[in-house]
């Protein structure tokens, strides 16, 4: 039988629960932009950690780049390297952030939605 949780671990419980649901609320704004920047960066690069996805994003919540990036690697639109680099937040100390790469799909959505140059 597990122990029970002591109250500091309930409020972290609690704590971590809300911020998932903050999360998981963001506004499609959001998402648009986060998504928006990784197809930029995508077509620009041939790989992309959320350290650069966070140089050219305004704030925004805390985790909130990771979970798109979590989506859009769910939903295939980019794939792991199987790289990883030390995060250059100093909120992160240093933690390890995965490198990706547009896939296939990612790489014909990007293209699809580049803004295309007047005919002259």
């Amino acid at each position: 039988m597990p122990r029970p949780l002591t109250p500091a671990e309930r409020l972290a419980a609690a704590d971590k629960d809300a911020t998932l649901e903050q999360i998981a609320a963001a506004s499609t704004w959001d998402r648009f932009l986060v998504e928006q920047a990784v197809f930029a960066v995508g077509l620009a690069n041939d790989t992309f950690s959320a350290n650069l996805l966070r140089d050219l994003l305004p704030e925004m919540g805390h985790g909130y780049i990771g979970s798109a990036i979590n989506s859009l690697r769910t939903a295939g639109i980019i794939e792991h390297t199987g790289q990883v680099v030390p995060s250059t937040s100093p909120a992160t100390h240093g933690h390890r952030l995965g490198v990706w790469r547009l896939s296939v799909k990612g790489l014909v959505i990007a293209e699809a939605r580049r803004p295309r140059k007047a005919a002259a």
